[in-house]
């Protein structure tokens, strides 16, 4: 590996990596999800508390072989990769997948409940990819629209992107689906779109979200806090 590693901490065993809170909605850096652990980008400084091995990256290297020696050693919790130009890491760390945008909504309804849905078995938000020729907002709202049965949907504001990895017909494809959150004042019935596999759609309260979060994807949990 052509990669040089900046520091390796002596390996612990923990059921769920710390992440200081510093490091959650940077625009400076960024977060993959491979599943329910992760490799971050960033610089020197900002992996200064992270706890676990970290690389340093320089124009030219490729970390192709790096994504996917993470992707199949699952004893690693979270590696980082710094490099003084980030926007030059992050455009090199995309090239080594198959890239797709997607685009979902955080929707909220008059009393204040979230929209969630159930899909292969798991609680999901309602997403999906960006289709040729419309805008992320678009496909945000359209997304929603189609697959909870409902219309109406207005976007409030835009919060943070999320980014996670999967394997697709051989494909190694990452994903960032950009997120809105938005309301909703009608009233009409949620119907779940089963061709999509969405077996329930729902309206869920915030002081009653333990089920959802206790089994959705670690992506998920960035965006509902």
């Amino acid at each position: 590996m052509d990669l040089w590693i900046v520091r390796k901490f002596k390996k612990r065993k923990f059921k769920q990596l710390y992440i200081p809170t510093r490091f959650k909605n940077l625009p400076q850096m960024y977060k993959v999800f491979f599943k329910d652990r992760s490799i971050f980008l960033g610089d020197k400084s900002e992996s200064s508390n992270f706890e676990g091995m970290v690389y340093a990256w320089t124009e030219g290297e490729s970390l192709e072989g790096l994504t996917l020696q993470f992707d199949e050693d699952e004893q690693k919790e979270a590696i980082f990769i710094v490099a003084d130009d980030l926007n030059e890491l992050y455009y090199h760390f995309k090239s080594c997948f198959k890239y797709i945008e997607a685009a979902g909504g955080v929707v909220y309804n008059s009393n204040a409940q979230i929209l969630a849905i159930y899909r292969l078995d798991k609680w999901d938000l309602p997403k999906g990819k960006v289709e040729k020729g419309e805008s992320v907002r678009e496909a945000a709202v359209r997304e929603v629209e189609e697959e909870c049965g409902i219309s109406g949907v207005e976007i409030v504001k835009e919060v943070n992107s999320t980014y996670h990895t999967y394997w697709m017909k051989g494909k190694f494809v990452l994903k960032r689906t950009y997120w809105y959150e938005m309301s909703y004042s009608g009233l009409e019935e949620l119907v779940p779109q089963t061709e999509e596999d969405i077996q329930e759609a729902k309206w869920l309260s915030q002081d009653n979200l333990e089920e959802f979060r206790s089994n959705t994807y670690a992506s998920i949990l960035e965006v509902i806090i």
